[in-house]
């Protein structure tokens, strides 16, 4: 599209850009500056997705069923922690939703257009394709499109690439939506607008939900899949065998809500706990957790990309050193150079560091010529004439006497940044020539002003924390690569040769691969190139965690497994990231990473715990049921799980002591599981077929004592002469023997995992830890005390407290102990299989 330019006052040229009419037809055919919508999931899907999970699904149906003949009790039991945990999985990701639809990198300041041949203001949604915007300092550009001629305009990139310096645009150049006018004046041509500009390309990119589930979510998945796959497998099994034998339809509902109760749903609720605990944990060391399994997942990081800018520093300069090169001694020149700095009357992060470092007064300043990245230096004409400070080569034409570039190149190889002070050699010598323009005058040199980027404090202590962890670290940055690397020695980091991102492009993934292993400082690099940088890490089976501040490190830290960003970064990043540091300070990932470690630890132990119930329950019932001997339990037998599980396990994940993760995870666990399955499910069945038989005997004989035939009627709610009536009453008084010795087994198995004592520590040593032990002493008193109240029992299921039950579950137990001890000690499952593991005084290292 042409742009029609007419006069201006001054002489210039200016762009008469589009009429309103036209403007208001290009909006209409679509062509405006739409911000971009959320693009992540719908909350009607959200719910779906977690209400009617596979898992859910298959308890809502069994539930519906109980409800239907009345089993609420029952029914309450089968789908309750399906419905807890679809709330919690639904309410996180609808809090995800909204901080992602909610996300804008550009703000909502009117911006100026030229329409019908003068400048308009509107809203950056009015603006069209084809429009010309009249580009100022201190306005955001919106669209994207190239500078039209007769102008020159500085902007700032580093919201969108990490260069931290301005960069002069000439006509032709394009300027991005996102950066910011910092200096100049000029028209821009809105060539590619609304979802086409960089900034929604960029905003579409970093809403996109990309959440990766940790290596324990990944296991917890794959175990309660595989438990789904057996007891379906079993139920199938079981059915058709109460089909063969014609049980009732109760019967049929009630043994589908039990064998569905085996699979360990409670896992997923506890893992959510021991995040939202480990997450306010470490919000009070500074580390605010936006996605709860970061802080589990920050445990399995082993290297941290970080910017620089802003995450390793401050973002403020530091004065390193002031080196007089004339004729002025020291001490003057220092106050020279403050008196520079305190009299700019625009400030900027060196005159700031300066001022903050050298004493000085401000000077009556006559005449000044402001700095510019195009200028790339900056005078003061006073009473006392001409000062002068730049950029040592753009200064070195006009100065005299002996070279500075020994000085200067030993410095700048250092990371440093180095500017020249200087005078005028003739005060009188104006500062712009006829035109207005600046121009320097013939110079005399007179020190080096060193700089060096100020280390954010902790962050040296920090990175040896993390080499002394077996973390490695990677600096990525915007800036000069050899800027970054004396950084990062500056930090402790030996870093090796620096690699500029230019180096990067014609790399294959191979060689990218081989490079990103051995180097560790990485310079000017583009927004997609950090994502590159990440992407080869993961490739390379690498856990990562991105820290960064600006918007150029939102799809990095997106890409990347854990995203860190600074409390002081912008908007956009702090919106997508994992874990928000909100001090500023690296050395909250150190706690973080501890958090982690320990609900590893805990989830770990609570995943034994859970699994040898499981796979106890499992083993009874398919004895049981191939012995003939009726069916073992009751869905409101399975609810004691909240007693013999679910209270243990949340105690002793909270109890947990961090530890590595561990990567066999698997095999830790059925080396543990599978012997404790074996010999509390052998005597769970001896106890239930013991009762099972003796009380279908009894109740069978004619001479049955009346008080005992009395007790059975009024728990089953049958009379002695019903048909069924000895099996039922046997089966109930037999499940109650098993779940009194499962219970007991499952309550002591917990000295097994924490042993107070070395008379416990078959499978592992002790840890010095008593709660454990005290938390098995108070679980035993508080259900023994249960067996003797009705309201306990008959809510669970189970008879009252009856001697012969008691006669029988505790020297049950005493065996059960002494066997499984030694079935731990002797290591008897691993030696049958080739896998026993090495011994120390008898207890192996775990």
């Amino acid at each position: 599209m042409d742009v029609q330019e007419e006069g201006r006052a001054d002489g210039a040229v200016a762009p008469a850009g589009l009429t309103q009419r036209e403007a208001d037809a290009l909006r209409r055919r679509g062509e405006g500056n739409t911000a971009v919508r959320g693009s992540s999931r719908s909350y009607g899907r959200i719910l779906r997705t977690n209400v009617f999970s596979f898992f859910n699904t298959i308890l809502f149906v069994i539930g519906a069923a109980l409800l239907a003949l009345g089993r609420y009790n029952d029914a309450f039991t089968s789908v309750g922690l399906g419905l807890v945990n679809a709330g919690i999985s639904a309410v996180q990701e609808i809090r995800a939703k909204r901080k992602l639809d909610q996300l804008q990198l550009l703000d909502r300041a009117r911006v100026t257009v030229v329409r019908d041949g003068r400048d308009v203001e509107v809203v950056p949604e009015e603006v069209v394709r084809g429009d010309v915007l009249h580009v100022r300092p201190g306005d955001q550009v919106v669209v994207d499109g190239p500078v039209l001629d007769g102008g020159l305009v500085e902007v700032d990139e580093s919201l969108l690439t990490g260069e931290s310096e301005a960069l002069l645009k000439k006509p032709g150049d394009d300027l991005l939506s996102g950066s910011f006018c910092v200096g100049g004046e000029g028209h821009q041509l809105a060539r590619d607008v609304g979802a086409a500009s960089h900034a929604s390309r960029l905003t579409a990119d970093v809403r996109r939900v990309s959440t990766d589930a940790t290596p324990l979510q990944r296991q917890i998945d794959f175990v309660v899949r595989l438990v789904m796959l057996l007891v379906a497998l079993m139920s199938a099994t079981i059915l058709l065998q109460a089909a063969l034998e014609g049980f009732s339809l109760v019967r049929v509902v009630q043994t589908t809500a039990v064998l569905s109760g085996l699979v360990p749903y409670g896992l997923f609720f506890l893992v959510a706990l021991a995040y939202t605990v480990g997450a306010a944990r470490s919000a009070g060391n500074g580390a605010l957790v936006q996605q709860v399994n970061a802080v589990e997942s920050m445990s399995n990081v082993d290297v941290v990309c970080t910017d620089k800018t802003g995450t390793l520093t401050t973002g403020r300069l530091a004065l390193a050193e002031v080196v007089p090169v004339g004729p002025v001694p020291a001490g003057e020149v220092d106050r020279l150079v403050g008196s520079m700095a305190r009299s700019a009357a625009t400030g900027n992060l060196t005159t700031a560091a300066l001022a903050a470092a050298l004493p000085g007064e401000a000077w009556a300043v006559r005449d000044e010529v402001p700095f510019s990245s195009s200028l790339r230096w900056s005078a003061l004409r006073t009473d006392d004439g001409v000062h002068v400070l730049g950029a040592p080569d753009r200064l070195a034409p006009q100065l005299a006497g002996e070279p500075l570039t020994d000085a200067v190149t030993e410095r700048t190889a250092q990371g440093l940044r180095v500017l020249v002070v200087a005078r005028a050699a003739d005060p009188a010598t104006p500062l712009r020539d006829t035109s207005g323009r600046p121009r320097l005058p013939a110079l005399e040199p007179l020190a080096l002003v060193v700089l060096a980027d100020e280390l954010r404090p902790g962050v040296p202590e920090t990175i040896a924390r993390f080499a002394a962890d077996g973390t490695d670290l990677k600096v990525v940055s915007g800036d000069d690569p050899r800027t970054v690397a004396a950084l990062a020695r500056q930090a402790g980091l030996d870093g090796g040769e620096p690699v500029s991102g230019a180096d990067l492009d014609a790399l294959a993934d191979p060689e990218l691969d081989a490079l990103v292993t051995r180097a560790a400082v990485f310079g000017r690099i583009a927004p997609e190139q950090k994502e590159r940088l990440v992407a080869s890490l993961r490739r390379q089976g690498r856990y990562v965690a991105m820290i960064g501040d600006g918007v150029n490190d939102a799809r990095a830290l997106k890409r990347a497994q854990v995203g860190v960003a600074m409390k002081s970064g912008s908007a956009v990043t702090r919106d997508v990231a994992d874990i928000v540091l909100t001090e500023d300070s690296l050395a909250a990932l150190l706690p973080a990473q501890h958090e982690g470690r320990r609900i590893i630890s805990g989830i770990g132990t609570s995943m034994q715990v859970f699994l040898a119930r499981v796979g106890t329950q499992g083993l009874v019932i398919l004895a049981v049921t191939m012995l003939g001997l009726g069916f073992p339990y009751s869905p409101a037998n399975v609810g004691l799980t909240l007693l013999t599980v679910g209270v243990p396990t949340l105690f002793l994940t909270t109890w947990a002591r961090p530890t590595r993760p561990d990567p066999q995870l698997l095999t830790t666990l059925w080396r543990f599981v599978v012997p404790a399955v074996v010999v509390t499910a052998a005597g769970g069945v001896g106890v239930y077929a013991f009762h099972y038989t003796t009380l279908l005997d009894g109740l069978s004989r004619a001479d049955a004592p009346a008080g005992f035939l009395t007790a059975f009627e009024r728990f089953t709610g049958l009379s002695s002469d019903d048909v069924g009536f000895a099996e039922a009453a046997a089966t109930i008084g037999a499940q109650t023997a098993l779940s009194t010795f499962v219970s007991y087994a499952a309550f002591l198995l917990i000295l097994f995992l924490r042993p107070p004592h070395r008379f416990f520590a078959s499978w592992t040593r002790p840890d010095g830890d008593r709660r454990p032990a005290v938390l098995v002493a108070a679980l035993v008193v508080a259900f023994s005390g249960g067996l003797f109240v009705p309201a306990f029992t008959g809510y669970f299921g189970l008879t009252d407290a009856a001697d012969p039950v008691f006669r029988t579950v505790l020297p049950a137990l005493v065996v059960w102990f002494a066997v499984l001890s030694a079935v731990y000690r002797a290591r008897l499952l691993e030696r049958a299989l080739g896998l026993a593991p090495p011994e120390q005084d008898g207890v192996p290292s775990r």
